[in-house]
Order: C-alpha cells, then sequence, then structure tokens
C-alpha cells in the first residue's frame, strides 16, 4: 500500500513538471495525490512523535530529516482540492472543504507555517521547541481533520 502510494505521488510529481495545464488528469486523479501527499505526511508525522514520546530512541538527526520532509511535503496536497469535480472525486473529504474552502486553505497555510517552525527548532536542535513546535503542528493537524475528514 505505501509503496502504491509513493508511486502515486512521484507520478503526480512527474506529470506535473511534463504538462502546462493541470496536474490532475481528473478528480480521481487529484484525490489519490492528495492521499499519497497525506500518508507521506503522516509517515513522517509518526516517526517524529515517536521519537518524542520514547518509544524509539531520539535521534536528532532523524528528526531533522523528517522535520525537513514535512516543510515539504505540507505544501503539496492543497492544489488537489480546487480541481474541478475534486469534491466529487473519492477519498475521504468531507463535503465541507469545499463550502468552506477559504477556512480549509487557511488551515493548510498554516499547516504549512507550523511545518516551517518545526523545521527550523529541529535545524537547532533544541529538543524543547522541537517538542513545542511538534505539539503545535499535530493540534493544527487534528483540528482540521476533526472538522473537514470523514
Amino acid at each position: 500500500m505505501k509503496k502504491q502510494l509513493i508511486t502515486a505521488l512521484f507520478i503526480s510529481i512527474v506529470s506535473t513538471s511534463a504538462s502546462a495545464g493541470s496536474a490532475f488528469s481528473d478528480a480521481k486523479d487529484s484525490v489519490t495525490y492528495r492521499q499519497a501527499s497525506f500518508q507521506l505526511i503522516r509517515h513522517n508525522m509518526a516517526d517524529i512523535a515517536d521519537m518524542l514520546k520514547g518509544e524509539v530512541s531520539y535521534d536528532a538527526e532523524r528528526v531533522t530529516k523528517r522535520a525537513t520532509a514535512l516543510a515539504t511535503l505540507t505544501s503539496l496536497p492543497w492544489e488537489a482540492f480546487t480541481v474541478p469535480g475534486a469534491e466529487q472525486g473519492g477519498g475521504d473529504a468531507k463535503a465541507a472543504i469545499w463550502q468552506n474552502l477559504d477556512d480549509f486553505n487557511s488551515r493548510g497555510a498554516k499547516l504549512v507555517s507550523d511545518a516551517a517552525t518545526l523545521k527550523a527548532a529541529a535545524d537547532a536542535g533544541d529538543q524543547a521547541e522541537i517538542r513545542k513546535a511538534f505539539g503545535n503542528f499535530a493540534r493544527n493537524c487534528k483540528a482540521c481533520h476533526e472538522q473537514y475528514k470523514e
């Protein structure tokens, strides 16, 4: 499953650079892209969470690697919600997204900002700041899920 999502994300990224128009062939393609993006966000987020909870050994280099990935990955899924017909493409996004697109997009922008703050904390290597930045990132992520995910 993870390989399929990563492959789908890679194909979507490649098709973005290959075409002058939309990165997506249709609404279903946009759903595949956003799901792959969120899956990669989840993976990187979970690894940091496991280290902060002490479930695995803390590795500052790995935290920085994951935070750097999150700073990039969090910018990816949002355009896939603006594709014509995206609300009909399937997935577990609630209709409330398209009814409140400005709020949804502002939450996406905040997630990108939170990821940048997390990356800066990881680059500095201060575990207390990493913990604080990660907490803000995770709370924002959860609040959006509560509002906009089935």
